[in-house]
Parts: structure tokens; C-alpha cells; sequence
């Protein structure tokens, strides 16, 4: 075999492994962090798996990772994770676990690819050393908070029912929390545990909001707050708190919308306008059936 062709198998075999991680994002058995080791009961979306074989096969040179990676880089991706919902149990250990693997078989494939003279392939390969375990993070993250911002205001709406028919706060919370699923579920069951616990509602509900990069649940904490130091009905707080979500979440998509038509503006103006004015002047020469020689004083 060539080495192109050893080089082209390390790198259907390196994304491969890749496939299967951003797909899965399965882990090894790890030990949860403090704040979720007060949760009996966590939910499919932080709950622990057995390792898949990246991890089994990178987890012996880890450390040596999270050395080159330095303690700041370490800080800022356990708090992504955390952030991320440590999808499927994924830890700061198991990141980096993935990171040796990937850019152990990424570098090789790349160097033998060099060797042949296939450098935009092998800065592809590069690449793909580099950012592919951060893939599947980025994603979890952005998944679980689009999934929390788009439960959290119909929540409110069955919480603030459920508070105004009697029922205490701690209560209704368990009760409404009981008939959903997902994200926002799993870190509402969190909360509910650590006041099993002792913990305080606002600590609790602090901790709640360091553990997701949402602006809307940082919303709903701090106005949930205000409202309590104030003495304000609860109902009424957490109704308002949905329609705020509601009214920010129609200007986001405003905002949104408009930033597309620039867009759409460049598209059409680089795309369809030329092709338009090429169909219309061949168009018109193939009509007027124009002999060019005749035009430019050639010789028929």
C-alpha cells in the first residue's frame, strides 16, 4: 500500500472516530462534580455511560493534555462543559482523553499526507486535530439552550396556574416539574434536590444560573429573586417573567430576521443579477442573429 493510501485510511479512520463521538458523545464512568453529587436522580441528559473506545484509548495520556492545556484552559473548559450539561457525563478528563486521540491520529494522517505533497489535506486533518473535540461540546451547548429557552416560558405559565390554585412554591414547582422532560427538567430536579438538602433557595437557584449559559434562565433567577425580597405575589412574577421571555425572545427573531436581509441582499446581487444579464444579452445576440464579422468589418 502507498502511502497516500495508508494516510487516506488514518483519516477515514480518524473521522470515523469522530462520527461516532459527535453522534453519541458517550463517556466512561467518572465521578459526578459536587453540585450535581447532590442529585439522586439527574436525567438522560448528565447521567453516566459506560466509555466508548476513544476514551479507554486516550485516558492514559490525558494528564500529559491537561498540562500543555495550562490551568486557565482547564477552568474555562470544565465550566463549558458544565455549561454544556456534561452531555453524557462528559468530563474536563474524558475532553482530554478525546483531544490526545483525535490529535494523535489527526497529526498522523496529516504528516503522511505532507510527505506527498497534499497540503490542503493535511490542513484539513490539521484541523481536525485541532477543533473536533470541541465539536460535540459546542453543539451539546448550544442544543441545551435552545432547548431550556424554548420550554422555560410555557413552565412559567403551568407554575404560576398551579401557585395560584394554592399549592406552596416548592410544591408546584415538584409537581409541574414531574410532567416535563429534558434540560431544563433535569436542572429544575437538580435544584429541588440540593433543597432536600439544606441548600437555600437562593443558593440553589445562584447555582442554577452559574450552571447555564442562558440569558433567559439568569432572567427568571434574578427576577424569581427581586421578587421575593420585595414580597411581590409569586404568580403574578412568574406570568410576568414568561411574557418578558416571550416579548425578548419575538426581537431576537426580529433582530435576526433583519440581519438576513443584507444577506439575501449580496446573494442575489452576486449570483442572480449576473446570470440574469448573461441570459439576457445572449439572449438578444442569438435573436438578432448579428453576423460579428459583418459588425467588425471582417470578411464574411
Amino acid at each position: 500500500m502507498t502511502l497516500a493510501g495508508i494516510g487516506l485510511a488514518v483519516a477515514l479512520a480518524a473521522a470515523l472516530f469522530g462520527v461516532v463521538h459527535a453522534i453519541g458523545l458517550l463517556r466512561a464512568d467518572v465521578e459526578l462534580p459536587d453540585d450535581l453529587r447532590l442529585a439522586l436522580e439527574v436525567g438522560s441528559t448528565r447521567t453516566t455511560r459506560t466509555g466508548n473506545a476513544v476514551d479507554r484509548l486516550g485516558i492514559r495520556w490525558a494528564p500529559a493534555v491537561m498540562r500543555l492545556m495550562g490551568p486557565a484552559r482547564v477552568a474555562r473548559m470544565r465550566a463549558r462543559i458544565e455549561h454544556a450539561g456534561h452531555p453524557y457525563g462528559l468530563t474536563v478528563e474524558r475532553y482530554a482523553a478525546r483531544r490526545a486521540v483525535y490529535g494523535a491520529l489527526g497529526g498522523f494522517a496529516a504528516l503522511l499526507l505532507i510527505t506527498r505533497g497534499s497540503w490542503l489535506f493535511a490542513l484539513l486533518l490539521l484541523g481536525y486535530a485541532w477543533w473536533w473535540a470541541d465539536v460535540g461540546i459546542w453543539l451539546a451547548l448550544r442544543r441545551r439552550r435552545d432547548d431550556i429557552e424554548r420550554t422555560l416560558p410555557d413552565f412559567l405559565d403551568v407554575l404560576a396556574v398551579v401557585v395560584s390554585a394554592g399549592l406552596g412554591f416548592r410544591q408546584a414547582l415538584e409537581r409541574v416539574n414531574a410532567v416535563y422532560q429534558g434540560p431544563w427538567s433535569d436542572e429544575v430536579r437538580i435544584a429541588l434536590r440540593q433543597l432536600d438538602v439544606g441548600v437555600s433557595r437562593r443558593d440553589a437557584f445562584d447555582q442554577l444560573r452559574r450552571r447555564n449559559r442562558s440569558d433567559q434562565v439568569a432572567q427568571f433567577v434574578t427576577a424569581l429573586q427581586q421578587g421575593e425580597e420585595l414580597g411581590a405575589p409569586i404568580a403574578r412574577t412568574l406570568l410576568q417573567i414568561a411574557a418578558d421571555m416571550r416579548r425578548t425572545e419575538a426581537q431576537n427573531a426580529r433582530r435576526r430576521a433583519a440581519r438576513m436581509v443584507p444577506r439575501a441582499t449580496v446573494v442575489v446581487t452576486m449570483l442572480l443579477v449576473p446570470a440574469t444579464m448573461i441570459l439576457l444579452i445572449a439572449g438578444t445576440v442569438i435573436g438578432s442573429q448579428i453576423h460579428f464579422g459583418d459588425l467588425f468589418g471582417g470578411n464574411g
